[in-house]
């Protein structure tokens, strides 16, 4: 099940910034509750590597079996080690990548855009979020979406340059160039303790 609750919430209990800007933590370092101030029990591997695999989890807004899916599909690429495997095939989501060209404020309103049928596809709507944009593509936003405030204040608003994607602000649209390095995206992320994680639970 997606989790649906406060970001600031889960960025706090997991000392990470999910919305990776960092605001979440900027006033209070320590995790949500009364309680949340105290020195935390010393974390056993199993825990890092539990945390380590929500941290990437609520990054992307993908539910556990999703989640648990990509890694599966990312195992079996024989051609890329598999944590890097797994962080392209997540940056390759068609949310994602509506998120990371600046036409959605988060993640979360990303998925809402796609899946109204806002997003067009190399000229042709997808309104499944989930789906793997493939290398070379174009994004756009429909036609009959195109006076909607929204966009331009978001293009306006944000900016996330990443080097795989081209953006095209007038023309509300971007390009998927490339799967991305390991060091431009998901920092602070040690996915070989998630690969642990799912080779002791698998």
């Amino acid at each position: 099940m997606r989790y649906t609750g406060s970001s600031w919430k889960i960025s706090r209990r997991l000392g990470y910034s999910i919305l990776e800007t960092g605001e979440e933590l900027r006033k209070r370092t320590y995790g949500p509750g009364q309680h949340g101030n105290k020195r935390r029990r010393k974390v056993s591997e199993y825990g890092k590597q539990l945390i380590e695999k929500q941290k990437l989890r609520h990054l992307y807004g993908v539910n556990e079996r999703q989640f648990k899916r990509l890694f599966l599909m990312a195992k079996k690429n024989k051609d890329v080690v598999t944590g890097l495997a797994f962080i392209q095939i997540l940056e390759s989501r068609l949310d994602n990548l509506v998120y990371r060209l600046g036409l959605a404020s988060t993640r979360r309103q990303a998925r809402q855009l796609v899946n109204h049928g806002h997003i067009l596809v190399d000229g042709k709507k997808v309104d499944i979020p989930s789906f793997l944009v493939p290398v070379g593509a174009s994004i756009s936003v429909a036609e009959k979406s195109r006076d909607l405030k929204l966009f331009r204040f978001n293009l306006e608003k944000v900016d996330r340059p990443v080097p795989f994607i081209t953006v095209d602000k007038e023309n509300l649209s971007g390009r998927f160039d490339r799967l991305p390095e390991r060091t431009e995206v998901a920092q602070d992320i040690q996915e070989a303790l998630i690969i642990e994680f799912y080779n002791r639970a698998l």
